[in-house]
């Protein structure tokens, strides 16, 4: 675990991940974090419209499933627009 504290390589990603610095590997977690919220959102939110009709299982299943699809687009946009705003 020590060595993944001293890892120069990993204490430079920690170190751009907390300072907000936005590049590639940067804005892969940060996209992979807000998907996963995305599924997690889209799961609670088929649970909460259609428990009744298709169950809890089935209902969270397709939330999750399509809880992504219109977040997405908005992420990889908005990670855009950080970019380009970043650079001015």
């Amino acid at each position: 675990m020590t060595d993944l504290l001293t890892n120069p390589v990993l204490k430079d990603f920690f170190t751009s991940l907390m300072a907000g610095d936005l590049n590639l590997m940067t804005g892969f977690v940060w996209f992979l974090v807000a998907t996963a919220l995305s599924m997690i959102g889209g799961a609670i939110g088929g649970i909460i419209l259609a428990k009744e009709d298709l169950g809890y299982e089935l209902a969270a299943l397709l939330g999750g499933f399509f809880g992504p699809a219109g977040v997405i687009p908005g992420i990889i946009l908005g990670l855009i627009v950080l970019n380009v705003l970043r650079n001015f």
